[in-house]
């Protein structure tokens, strides 16, 4: 993911306002394990049904946003708590 490091500085959580980084690839893999388990839901409580390229996370690691098409997509309600890649169903 060829993110421009001038741009991480910039954005933030919409929710927590905290800087956000590149989401690192081990927890990429498990988070897109569980969308293709139908484990994973965003903030308006829908499941994730896309593997996923990459995904922002804020400097906190509990919250992560999507990238699509190599756009962050930085909305509340798409946001995904990463408690869910620790709890077992």
């Amino acid at each position: 993911m060829g993110f421009d490091k001038v741009l991480l500085d910039i954005i933030c959580c919409p929710v927590t306002h905290l800087p956000l980084e590149l989401m690192g690839q081990a927890q990429l893999d498990r988070l897109n394990d569980l969308i293709e388990q139908s484990k994973i839901k965003a903030f308006d409580d829908s499941f994730l049904e896309e593997k996923l390229s990459g995904a922002l996370v804020t400097k906190d690691s509990k919250l992560a946003y999507p990238i699509i098409d190599g756009i962050p997509i930085l909305i509340e309600e798409r946001g995904i708590l990463l408690s869910q890649l620790e709890e077992e169903y």
